[in-house]
């Protein structure tokens, strides 16, 4: 159990009755603003009551927006110039770059893939990293090495919001230039680093090759996976590394903690598992895909689909944060596969189950060889609902058909008997 001065603040240790009922109460209030102030959530919600969203139940009734979307409208805002205002963000930001629905703007504006544009607004640590940061064990007074990038994306604006926040001083060193930036730390001594784990170990492996000792003893890494056999090979050379996930859209999901048990969710969103293809809430500890509400007045992001597989643990971190924990990133949720010249996709194996109350989680697995692929959609039936009803496999055969325009196979097996790992879609076919 942590004192309560390894908190970033009392939010992290509050009862999570206490938390879940700031969290819905809060909801309401930001569904309100994202249907009055924003075009596409204005347009999306239009039938909504916000007052009417204030549990979880009914958060999971409102339709998932995803990155697609986002994309779709800003290309469709791009190309109007019929337009007389001229909305930067797709009609999903409150504010534009000079204050369009509100007295100030954003105050840098961002490129991710795609490509979409993201705000970044006024404010102390608009990205919320400060409260991974503390966790990793940044203090006030740190100087750290900051090597995301400064160009296009957010990702190292979010790691110095964040810093600032602590009362951090930071290098913006930016990504490359590996001379110029061990020369930095050589010469600068920082106690900490942020910045992918793969450029972490670059450094300290030129480091080691140059004799060169780091003053480097923490470091809040993402961006990609951090193994634990990489985590234990920075920490065998002096370096404490944490990691956090976070998004461009977003800003901080969850972050580490030193108990190294999974991820805490941030305070400042609302986290749902679902299943892939849907909008559904998954049971507890079923793989899904990361489905989160920011409640951010600038970028009010209502059920966004990360695209992410994650889990939720049960119980609380032995650190005494109190919210709920995630497994971390556990793959892609956006699956598919082509079979036959078509594409299949998760969504599309949703759609079937659906139309079947008796049907429990499905997998479609794909076999065979090139050109004479076989498609079986495995479903769990509960043993306990007594024998599969006469013509049921025929039944969802058709659906199958119907929906995917595709022939498949369909065969039951016993509810929990698919392994638990998010998979919707498993392609099996050899391509040698």
């Amino acid at each position: 159990m942590s004192a309560a001065s390894d908190f970033y603040d009392p939010l992290e240790a509050r009862d999570p009755a206490v938390r879940e009922a700031a969290l819905m109460a809060a909801l309401p209030h930001q569904i309100a603003n994202a249907l009055a102030n924003t075009e596409a959530f204005g347009e999306q919600l239009a039938e909504v009551e916000p007052d009417h969203v204030r549990t979880r139940a009914a958060l999971a009734r409102l339709p998932v927006t995803r990155k697609s979307d986002l994309l779709a409208r800003q290309q469709a805002v791009r190309a109007d110039t019929s337009r007389a205002v001229f909305e930067p963000f797709g009609g999903f930001s409150t504010i534009g770059w000079r204050g369009l629905r509100r007295d100030s703007g954003a105050r840098r504006v961002f490129q991710s893939p795609g490509t979409i544009y993201e705000p970044e607004g006024l404010g102390r640590d608009y990205w919320r990293v400060g409260r991974a940061l503390h966790a990793a064990g940044l203090r006030a007074g740190d100087l750290v090495h900051n090597s995301f990038s400064y160009h296009l994306t957010p990702a190292g604006a979010m790691m110095e919001g964040g810093a600032e926040a602590l009362g951090c001083t930071v290098f913006a060193g930016g990504v490359g230039n590996t001379e110029l930036q061990l020369q930095a730390m050589a010469e600068l001594r920082p106690q900490a680093y942020v910045g992918t784990p793969s450029f972490l170990k670059i450094l300290l492996d030129k480091a080691a090759e140059q004799g060169q000792p780091l003053s480097v003893r923490k470091a809040l890494v993402s961006g990609e996976a951090f193994p634990a056999a990489l985590r234990d090979w920075c920490g065998a050379r002096g370096v404490a590394g944490f990691q956090c996930y976070a998004t461009a859209d977003l800003g901080l999901i969850a972050y580490e903690t030193a108990a190294r048990e999974g991820l805490v969710v941030d305070e400042g969103v609302i986290l749902e598992i679902v299943r892939p293809g849907t909008g559904d809430p998954v049971a507890p500890g079923e793989v899904g895909e990361v489905v989160v509400t920011t409640l951010n007045p600038d970028y009010p992001l209502i059920r966004f689909g990360t695209g992410d597989l994650s889990a939720v643990l049960p119980g609380t971190c032995p650190t005494g944060r109190t919210n709920v924990r995630i497994k971390g990133w556990m793959g892609r949720a956006d699956q598919s596969a082509k079979v036959r010249g078509m594409f299949v996709h998760a969504s599309q194996v949703a759609e079937v189950l659906r139309r079947f109350p008796e049907a429990g989680r499905g997998r479609l697995v794909v076999e065979g060889e090139m050109a004479q692929d076989r498609m079986t959609l495995r479903v769990e039936i509960a043993e306990a609902a007594g024998p599969v009803p006469e013509g049921l496999a025929e039944r969802v055969a058709a659906a199958l058909r119907d929906v995917t325009k595709l022939r498949g196979e369909v065969a039951f097996v016993a509810a929990g008997s698919l392994p638990n790992d998010g998979k919707v879609i498993e392609d099996l076919r050899k391509y040698d």
